[in-house]
C-alpha cells in the first residue's frame, strides 16, 4: 500500500475528567490494532470480553487475534443475548456471576465488545463487580460510537422504564473502529444516525448543514463521511461532558427527543418494533415541534429538522410506526417516571433555533397533550 493509499492513523479525542480522563479513538480498521491498547491498561493481564451473540461471530475473532499479538492470551469471552431486552436485572446477574466465578481482583479490567446494550451492561457490571472495576468500551455500532460509550453512563432497564437504575462509572479507554458499522443492517446505522444528528440540533448547527450535504454518504458507508460524523460527534459529547459529568447542567441537553422517545419505546415494550433510535428520531421532531407550539422557535427550523430526518430515512411521527395503537395517557405517565423528572415536573429539552437547545421544566401539560394527541392521530 503506497503511502498515497495508506489508511489514516485514528483521530483522538480527549475526554477531560482529572485523573479519569480517556481517550476516544476512532478509526477504519482499528479493532485489528487494539491490542497492545488494552494491554497499556490491563498491564499485560487478560482482560474479560464481554460481547453479544450477533456481534461476536462477526468481531470478537479479530479482537482475540489482536490481544495475542500483543502477548495476552483473550481467554473465554462471556457472550450474552443481543437486543434490547437483555438489559435487566437477570441478565446483569448472570453476567456478575460468571465475571465474579472468574475469581477476579480489583485490578481486573473488562472489554465491552458490542453495541449500546453490551456496553451498558458491561459498564454496570464493571461499577458494581468488586465495587468497582475498570473497563474499555469497544463499541461496534453507529448508535453506541457517538453516544453510549462515551461519559460513563451505564445501568438496565427495570419493569419502571428505561435506564432507571445504573451508575457513572466512566471507561479507560474507547476504541470506535468505523469499519465494524459495515457489518450494521441500515435501519440499525439510521437509528444511530439520530444521535449524530441530534449534535447538529443541539448546538452544531454548522454540522448540522454538513449533514444535510452528506448525511446519505454516512448512511450509505462512505469510510471518510463516517469518520468524521463518529469524530465531530465524539468530540462534541467529549465536550459536555468535560464540564458536566453528572447532568446537573448542559448534559441534560444531549437528551434532546429521549424523554418523548423513551416513553414511544415503552409503548413498544422495548423491542425490534421501535429502535432507540428511531424513537429519538421521532421524539426530537416532537420537541422541536413543542417549541414551535410554544412560540419558543421558528416554524422554519423545526421543519428543517424534519425533513433532513426523513430524507435519510428515518422515521418522524408515531404513526410511521405500523400497528400500534398509541394511547396518549399511557405516554404521558411514561415521561412522568423519566429519571430527569424533578420535583414531579417532566425536564424537556426544547429549542429555540437549530441548534440553539435549552431545557425547560415549565411546560404546560396540555400542550404536551395536545401535541402528542395530534401526533398520534397522523
Amino acid at each position: 500500500m503506497t503511502a498515497a493509499t495508506k489508511t489514516p492513523g485514528p483521530e483522538t479525542v480527549r475526554v477531560e475528567l482529572g485523573a479519569r480522563s480517556y481517550d476516544i479513538l476512532v478509526g477504519d480498521g482499528i479493532l485489528a490494532e487494539a491490542g497492545p491498547r488494552i494491554a497499556g491498561i490491563t498491564r499485560g493481564k487478560p482482560p474479560i470480553i464481554v460481547t453479544d451473540d450477533t456481534v461476536a461471530p462477526l468481531h470478537l475473532g479479530t479482537l482475540e487475534a489482536s490481544l495475542r499479538r500483543a502477548g495476552i492470551d483473550p481467554g473465554t469471552a462471556i457472550v450474552l443475548p443481543h437486543g434490547e431486552k437483555t438489559k435487566d436485572f437477570a441478565h446483569l446477574e448472570r453476567l456478575l456471576d460468571a465475571i465474579l466465578g472468574r475469581g477476579i481482583e480489583r485490578g481486573a479490567v473488562l472489554v465491552a465488545l458490542g453495541g449500546g446494550v453490551i456496553g451498558d451492561i458491561t459498564g454496570f457490571a464493571a461499577a458494581t463487580a468488586l465495587r468497582g472495576i475498570d473497563f474499555v468500551q469497544v463499541p461496534t455500532t453507529l448508535l453506541s460510537q457517538v453516544d453510549s460509550s462515551v461519559g460513563g453512563k451505564t445501568g438496565i432497564n427495570s419493569r419502571h422504564g428505561k435506564n432507571l437504575v445504573g451508575a457513572f462509572h466512566q471507561p479507560r479507554l474507547v476504541i470506535a473502529d468505523t469499519a465494524t458499522l459495515d457489518t450494521l443492517p441500515t435501519r440499525e446505522v439510521l437509528a444511530g444516525y439520530a444521535e449524530v444528528a441530534k449534535y447538529g440540533l443541539i448546538r452544531l448547527p454548522d454540522f448540522f448543514a454538513w449533514l444535510e450535504a452528506n448525511g446519505r454518504r454516512v448512511v450509505d458507508g462512505d469510510s471518510a463521511a463516517r469518520r468524521h460524523a463518529v469524530t465531530v460527534s465524539c468530540r462534541a459529547k467529549a465536550d459536555i461532558v468535560g464540564i458536566d459529568e453528572r447532568e446537573s447542567g448542559d448534559r441534560a441537553l444531549l437528551n434532546l427527543g429521549h424523554t418523548f422517545g423513551h416513553a414511544l419505546e415503552a409503548a413498544t415494550g422495548f423491542g425490534q418494533r421501535l429502535l432507540h433510535g428511531e424513537g429519538v428520531a421521532i421524539g426530537m421532531v416532537l420537541a422541536f415541534d413543542l417549541s414551535v407550539r410554544l412560540g419558543l422557535c421558528p416554524a422554519a427550523d423545526a421543519e428543517r429538522a424534519r425533513a433532513h430526518l426523513k430524507a435519510v430515512g428515518l422515521p418522524t411521527k408515531p404513526t410511521d410506526i405500523p400497528g400500534v395503537a398509541w394511547d396518549v395517557d399511557e405516554l404521558i405517565a411514561s415521561m412522568a417516571k423519566d429519571k430527569k423528572v424533578k420535583d414531579g415536573r417532566i425536564t424537556f429539552v426544547l429549542a429555540r433555533r437549530l441548534g440553539d437547545a435549552f431545557t425547560m421544566r415549565d411546560v404546560d401539560t396540555a400542550a404536551v397533550r395536545a401535541l402528542l394527541e395530534d401526533a398520534v392521530a397522523g
